[in-house]
């Protein structure tokens, strides 16, 4: 049986979602998160990760085990081919990378909704886990019209254009928006600008414009003193931390304790 998606009930019920990034495609970690039970999902960065068709699969096993639904954020190349596979695999959520334009909203839309005439997607029927029991029609085409659907705001072309993508993204039902600053800076020739406060009135504008239009805001964080100033501007969703970041500061704080007691010695 394949988890239900409660990450979608959780977010259609208007409440605040938690979750964290993992990096690593090991199944021991998606199932560590899933039962410390304090996050509404994760989100696998495949963008920068290195996996298998294999590796999906085992990643979305443990997560079902650990009662964690599970999101995909994927590079632009091969986003068609790898949503469908993490979604047959048994992931609940796409993150879209790069738009530019509400074109490309739509291009995500058909990528990960079936092709019916009330969807209008393009995605046909794929056998693989969520129809493991049996292919039962509705309660098939009912899994994958609760995949949540998220796309990151991150280029200064989509952000010049924030009306007609938002516009386009409610329409087609888009559920999340991200913002990404390091790309946004790197869109605009100024890599740096992710550290500046220059950033900051675009990163509220599309706050402010996606709230307007009905889609909710997500942000990603370090630390939960971060977060006050985005509750304040209206944001309820948040992914914070990243596993290496993570092991890294537990590691370098084990190793700093132990060489100073063994410089005592």
């Amino acid at each position: 049986m394949i988890l239900q998606n409660s990450f979608r009930k959780v977010l259609d019920a208007g409440k605040p979602t938690l979750s964290t990034h993992l990096l690593s495609p090991d199944p021991d970690l998606a199932e560590i998160v899933g039962d410390l039970g304090l996050f509404d999902y994760a989100e696998f960065g495949a963008e920068y990760a290195s996996f298998t068709m294999d590796g999906l699969y085992h990643l979305a096993r443990a997560a079902q085990c650990a009662n964690l639904p599970m999101m995909i954020k994927l590079d632009q190349e091969s986003q068609g081919f790898w949503a469908q596979a993490a979604i047959g695999a048994g992931f609940h959520s796409v993150l879209f990378t790069d738009i530019r334009t509400d074109d490309d909203v739509a291009a995500c839309h058909d990528t990960i909704r079936i092709d019916t005439p009330k969807s209008g997607g393009r995605m046909g029927v794929k056998l693989r886990r969520p129809a493991l029991a049996g292919y039962e029609p509705e309660s098939y085409l009912s899994s994958l019209a609760d995949v949540v659907f998220a796309i990151m705001i991150e280029k200064a072309a989509a952000v010049d254009d924030i009306d007609a993508v938002l516009t386009r993204a409610r329409e087609l039902g888009v559920d999340m928006t991200q913002w990404g600053p390091a790309d946004f800076g790197v869109s605009l020739g100024r890599p740096g600008m992710m550290f500046s406060e220059d950033i900051r009135p675009h990163e509220e504008r599309v706050i402010a414009k996606s709230l307007e239009y009905g889609i909710a805001p997500r942000i990603e964080i370090a630390e939960p003193e971060q977060a006050k100033r985005y509750l304040d501007l209206g944001v309820r969703h948040f992914c914070i931390g990243w596993d290496r970041m993570i092991l890294k500061a537990a590691f370098g704080r084990l190793g700093e304790d132990m060489r100073k007691l063994l410089e005592t010695v």
